[in-house]
């Protein structure tokens, strides 16, 4: 345990980050940390609007950007309402453009993500910023002649994923990116101040070319760094399962399945998980890491980073509803407790199959899955081991009614501790 009569350890905001990995590259460690440290100083971090919902993967510059207001730093959240048209070139091919409507609808939900996470009020005040603003203003023009005559080709053309596109070609589209890119940097800079523009490390490219850009215009001078891309140790993308992305919408994602995500992150991540994401001081993940690796059968690392991280994205209550959830799924808790919206995302994540009549319970229990055939599914009755609604059935031709539905519609069933799923009336 950690001597309670020593004070807590003050980091500066470079130290924490560095602690934590969140700096990968930057302008100068030197020059980041004076900026860092100092206290007061305008950042952007930009969103391109490519889906309705940003995405886990996105929660690393989120949640950075409220690191950095924490410490007294000035938060700009850029939206690409100009950018989101275009598309970061991706290494494997063209991107598809979206008709401007849609991206513009896109712009306004992931505004509304991003407000929760950071302060709208006091001195260091966040705010919205979209690209669109100054670039669709702008002629073509005016494009290459005040912006375009400031980027060689050559420099262009070095950039890692041009060269692997070169073969197979980019659109001019796709290679003019990074001049966008660079000029919301010096909008951002001559408009609000704005002294630091981070992102992941795929966009060092981007983000250098904005730190050159100003200084040929004659400003400046800027930082920037880039936080490490996310990665999984089995080698699978991060922010994906087998149902696909893990969105911050909950229409999209549910908060019980967001929940589960986090709760089954491997142990061999949860640790750097917990310094990219958690709030918690290097103290208490250092604890918390002593107290997992006492008890990694009780995954408490995983737990504390999913309760935290789901009551950031979602919010205290349907934090409680997710956690009284995955508690009464298994029988330590009452399932009449539970709303509609919760319990319909808990057997859609477990596995939810729709009937349009009831069986018995032998008949549920093989139509659900959870055994093969009518006959083991009498044998494990017959030896206690299933249950319905969370009350044990012993009757190998027990049978249900309407009036055991759950909402009017759902029925629990478990076999044994851990294997659980649900069934839905279609009426």
């Amino acid at each position: 345990m950690t001597d309670s009569s020593l004070p807590p350890r003050r980091d500066s905001l470079t130290d924490d980050l560095l602690w934590r990995g969140l700096i990968q590259d930057s302008t100068g460690l030197d020059e980041l940390r004076e900026l860092l440290d100092g206290g007061g100083a305008a950042f952007y971090v930009g969103f391109d609007p490519t889906a309705p919902s940003l995405h886990v993967g996105h929660l690393m510059q989120v949640l950075t950007a409220r690191r950095l207001q924490q410490a007294g730093h000035r938060p700009l959240l850029l939206v690409g309402g100009a950018t989101g048209q275009i598309g970061d070139p991706k290494e494997s091919a063209e991107r598809t453009l979206n008709p401007p409507e849609v991206v513009a609808g896109w712009v306004g939900r992931i505004r509304d993500q991003l407000a929760p996470f950071v302060s709208y009020t006091g001195e260091n005040a966040a705010q919205l910023v979209n690209n669109l603003d100054w670039t669709g203003e702008m002629s073509v023009v005016e494009f290459l002649r005040d912006v375009g005559k400031h980027f060689p080709v050559n420099r262009m053309l070095a950039r890692e994923v041009v060269k692997a596109r070169l073969e197979t070609g980019i659109s001019f589209t796709e290679f003019s990116y990074q001049l966008l890119q660079a000029n919301d940097f010096f909008e951002l800079h001559r408009r609000h101040g704005c002294q630091l523009q981070f992102g992941g490390s795929d966009q060092w490219g981007n983000i250098t070319a904005g730190v050159d850009y100003i200084r040929r215009r004659g400003a400046g001078p800027v930082q920037a760094f880039t936080t490490p891309l996310v990665t999984k140790s089995d080698g699978t993308k991060f922010g994906k399962t087998e149902g696909g992305s893990i969105w911050l919408d909950p229409a999209m994602t549910s908060p019980y399945a967001f929940y589960q995500f986090w709760v089954n992150v491997d142990d061999r991540d949860v640790d750097r998980y917990l310094r990219f994401f958690s709030f918690r001081s290097r103290e208490e993940l250092e604890e918390l890491a002593k107290a997992t690796a006492e008890r990694p059968a009780a995954r408490l690392a995983q737990r504390a980073l999913a309760e935290e991280l789901t009551t950031l994205v979602h919010g205290e209550r349907e934090m409680a509803q997710v956690v009284a959830a995955s508690q009464a799924l298994f029988g330590r808790g009452s399932l009449d407790e539970l709303d509609l919206a919760t319990l319909r995302a808990a057997l859609t994540e477990a596995g939810l199959v729709q009937l349009e009549e009831l069986p018995d319970v032998a008949g549920l229990l093989r139509d659900s899955g959870l055994v093969p055939s009518l006959k083991e599914a009498r044998r494990v009755i017959a030896e206690g081991g299933a249950y319905v609604n969370n009350d044990r059935v012993t009757e190998a031709d027990a049978t249900v009614s309407t009036d055991d539905l759950l909402h009017g519609r759902y029925l629990v069933l478990r076999r044994g501790k851990r294997s659980f799923a649900g069934v839905e009336l279609r009426r």
